[in-house]
């Protein structure tokens, strides 16, 4: 990698713009790099991604938990009209996958995520939490609210539900979590964890 960006700069300091933007993109190109971006969905192996997609996913965890808190009273900002389609699930499993980049088939990722809900692990950013550019209120407050009102066997249930959705082995088997490490967190700043914060990982 070194030689191709040692001789790319060489092509730049001789004048030949145009013959260096097309090694750059031959570069690219053969590192594979959007390969692996279309061949996998966070851990997700190919087949199941086709099948399974996060959109999906808030719907069928609300046909396994029907009394599971929806928090779809929010009006959005582009129609005016309450976006019931924009459910706590919807925005959990988002903020998951998308803002916080954990993996969808380890239960540890999705119990940290809960315990982000909770205060109990890192900062959640008003700003990037789903929902916030779409709808006119921001539903992080409430959606902190409805998980802090769930007991442990509700967030336990729900865990399961949607590493059952996500596994790639069986929607009856437990995802391993030993030896499992959590995906890098995209937050800069860590929050320092509150007393029982442990807890919510066992």
């Amino acid at each position: 990698m070194s030689k191709n960006l040692s001789f790319i700069q060489l092509l730049f300091k001789s004048g030949q713009t145009l013959t260096a933007f097309v090694v750059v993109g031959v570069v690219v190109l053969g590192s594979g790099v959007s390969q692996s971006t279309y061949t996998s969905l966070l851990g997700i192996q190919p087949a199941i991604a086709q099948r399974i997609t996060p959109s999906d996913v808030w719907q069928q965890v609300y046909q396994q938990l029907p009394e599971f808190p929806r928090e779809n009273k929010y009006i959005s900002k582009e129609t005016g009209k309450v976006a019931q389609n924009n459910t706590l699930v919807s925005r959990l499993i988002r903020y998951h996958i998308y803002t916080k980049e954990r993996s969808a088939i380890y239960r540890l990722d999705w119990k940290l995520t809960l315990a982000d809900y909770l205060g109990a692990n890192e900062i959640m950013y008003d700003s990037s939490y789903p929902g916030n550019d779409i709808l006119r209120q921001n539903p992080i407050e409430g959606d902190r609210t409805a998980i802090a009102r769930l007991n442990r066997s509700q967030r336990d249930a729900l865990v399961q539900v949607l590493v059952n959705i996500f596994n790639t082995n069986s929607q009856n088997t437990l995802a391993p979590t030993s030896n499992t490490t959590p995906s890098p967190s995209t937050s800069p700043t860590p929050q320092r964890s509150q007393q029982g914060g442990a807890e919510l990982l066992k």
